[in-house]
């Protein structure tokens, strides 16, 4: 690891003071389970780290709109122990679960979640964010079992976030602030497939901060996320779906559908989720559900079994958000 200095703000001000124009000069820590390793792989070599842990107004999950504010450095513990959460947002909780890790549940946070790096195995070993050679990808011969079946251009990668997924599919959205001002950003258009090696996978840019996350009001909605893992607890899922219904009796009124760990973004399945509409969810209808969630995937050489996955994935999560699981 490179040597760097340390600070630790009391102050979003203070803070904003500590960054930088880019990535090289400053990155943001607040639970680090993330960025101490990218360091230590020499993936990141900021010449600053400044600890946002120490702000107080960073922290906590409160009601907001009558929806939830996820403080940046809420960590999956805090969640996972928040009465509000557990009383409207059961797709957040069981993204939260999926977390099996005692230390990760305690250091790592929420806003942490949707800002890791690609935990492809090309670009952890020094191949580069999109794994290119001579202009060609090194995925597409390689080894590619755990890699996308919805590339986007030359992203080949998948994207890590356990909480996007949940949190797109309830209408969240990212606060962000700087010294000129703040900014809100859906969670939905947060997430971006990079076109080169320089590009960030976030709508995030290096002298700004995550400062919450904002939930909209459940407004008796159900929802559901349903993760598919091999056996191993603490590694991440290989395919997930969060879903969210608005029902009409016991007919689905409205309903989002958005894949995880399929793609170098989560996916929306707008189509899929459409439809649902005016049905009411059976194994029938989530199968079918499922089935379209997943009829534009392009599978690389070997990962083709995550297309039964994810169809798998977005039946169950229905079913569960449905209460017939």
């Amino acid at each position: 690891m490179h040597s760097f200095e340390y600070a630790s703000p009391a102050t979003l001000k203070e803070a904003f003071g500590l960054l930088g124009n880019s990535w090289s000069d400053a990155a943001v820590l607040a639970g680090g389970t993330d960025l101490i390793t990218l360091m230590k792989e020499h993936l990141a070599e900021p010449k600053r780290v400044v600890n946002i842990k120490g702000i107080k107004e960073l922290g906590g999950i409160t009601k907001s709109g009558g929806g939830l504010r996820i403080g940046a450095t809420a960590t999956v513990d805090d969640l996972l122990s928040s009465a509000l959460v557990r009383a409207g947002y059961p797709s957040l909780l069981a993204a939260a679960r999926g977390i099996a890790s005692p230390q990760l549940r305690h250091m790592g946070t929420v806003a942490g979640d949707l800002c890791q790096r690609p935990r492809c195995w090309y670009y952890r070993n020094g191949f580069g964010l999109l794994a290119l050679k001579d202009g060609k990808s090194l995925v597409d011969g390689g080894q590619n079992e755990f890699h996308a079946i919805f590339p986007k251009g030359v992203a080949k990668f998948v994207s890590a976030s356990s909480f996007g997924p949940a949190l797109i599919a309830l209408g969240a959205k990212v606060k962000i602030a700087s010294s000129t001002g703040e900014r809100e950003v859906a969670v939905a258009e947060f997430f971006k497939a990079p076109a080169s090696e320089t590009d960030r996978e976030i709508d995030l840019h290096p002298n700004e901060i995550i400062t919450a996350i904002l939930v909209p009001a459940a407004k008796g909605a159900k929802n559901a996320t349903y993760e598919v893992r091999n056996r191993e607890g603490l590694d991440w899922p290989l395919a997930t779906a969060s879903v969210s219904l608005t029902m009409k009796g016991a007919s689905v009124g409205s309903a989002s559908i958005v894949l995880g760990h399929v793609g170098p973004t989560p996916v929306v399945a707008a189509a899929a989720a459409g439809t649902l509409t005016g049905k009411t969810i059976t194994e029938a209808t989530a199968e079918a559900a499922g089935k379209a969630a997943v009829a534009g995937a392009t599978p690389l050489s070997d990962n083709g079994y995550k297309v039964h996955l994810a169809a798998v994935a977005v039946k169950r999560a229905l079913l569960a958000a449905a209460g017939k699981a």
